[in-house]
């Protein structure tokens, strides 16, 4: 029977959920032989059928699937991916799988992704070097995080969207880190202070998120925002002000995002 919980959200998913994906399917997955396939007829899955997987692995939005013997399989969930998750592994895969994953007690069903491709050990180096630093993995640097958001001549709202400066941030988390830091969207040429308690608040909140399945910008109310899609701020009232920056709708609080 598929899991409930699992289904289409909107936007591409941000880190959160990425690092959730795989903390997941690490512990159903790795170190044992899977099943590999390609239902839908788009991806060819033999070269890793009945391979160990041996870990299962989140870099900013992207997913990697390490196994034994057998390239890396990459997964960007895009606009529409989304994985279904069976607890009887003989379940029949949904109409649109492009990629099955199972073992004698799970399956996964990854359905239209924007990507899932091999990747050799030199392209998987390419893509984290086209990275920067995620506040959700153990080997970020908060050293190189900073140099990155202060080196950056725009606005810090089109900064964080960057996936080359920090990773794994979306409109979502825009939005509410932001404002709790208390920055103008606009905010240029930050101060190595201010990046680093940015920084520290992507740390701390993506954290949250990843273990409640949502974007959490206060604890004590988990599934309350701050500014994001919201017309009035949650803490002051104010009119929430939006605008388009780096093609995706800005939300910002003028009383407690001064300019």
């Amino acid at each position: 029977m598929r899991r409930p919980g699992v289904g289409r959200r909107p936007g591409v998913p941000e880190g959160h959920l990425i690092h959730r994906h795989a903390a997941r399917q690490q512990a159903d997955l790795a170190g044992r032989a899977v099943r590999t396939s390609g239902p839908q007829g788009r991806f060819d899955a033999r070269p890793w059928d009945g391979r160990v997987l041996t870990a299962v692995e989140a870099a900013g939005k992207h997913l990697l699937y390490h196994f034994a013997d057998a390239p890396t399989v990459h997964v960007h969930l895009g606009m529409q991916g989304l994985f279904l998750r069976y607890d009887d592994p003989a379940a029949t895969p949904r109409p649109g799988t492009r990629l099955r994953l199972a073992t004698d007690a799970v399956a996964y069903d990854l359905i239209a992704p924007s990507r899932c491709e091999a990747l050799s050990p030199a392209e998987v180096a390419a893509l984290r070097d086209s990275l920067g630093p995620d506040p959700l993995r153990a080997d970020a640097s908060r050293d190189e995080a900073i140099a990155r958001l202060t080196a950056f001549r725009g606005p810090v709202g089109a900064a964080v969207l960057d996936q080359k400066v920090w990773s794994g941030i979306g409109n979502a988390w825009r939005a509410e880190l932001l404002f709790l830091t208390g920055l103008h969207p606009c905010a240029r040429r930050l101060s190595p202070g201010t990046a680093g308690r940015l920084w520290d608040a992507a740390v701390t909140y993506l954290a949250l998120g990843r273990e409640a399945g949502q974007v959490v910008s206060d604890p004590d109310a988990p599934a309350e925002r701050w500014v994001y899609r919201r017309e009035r701020c949650r803490r002051c009232g104010a009119p929430v002000q939006t605008w388009q920056l780096a093609h995706r709708t800005v939300y910002r609080c003028p009383v407690d995002q001064p300019e």
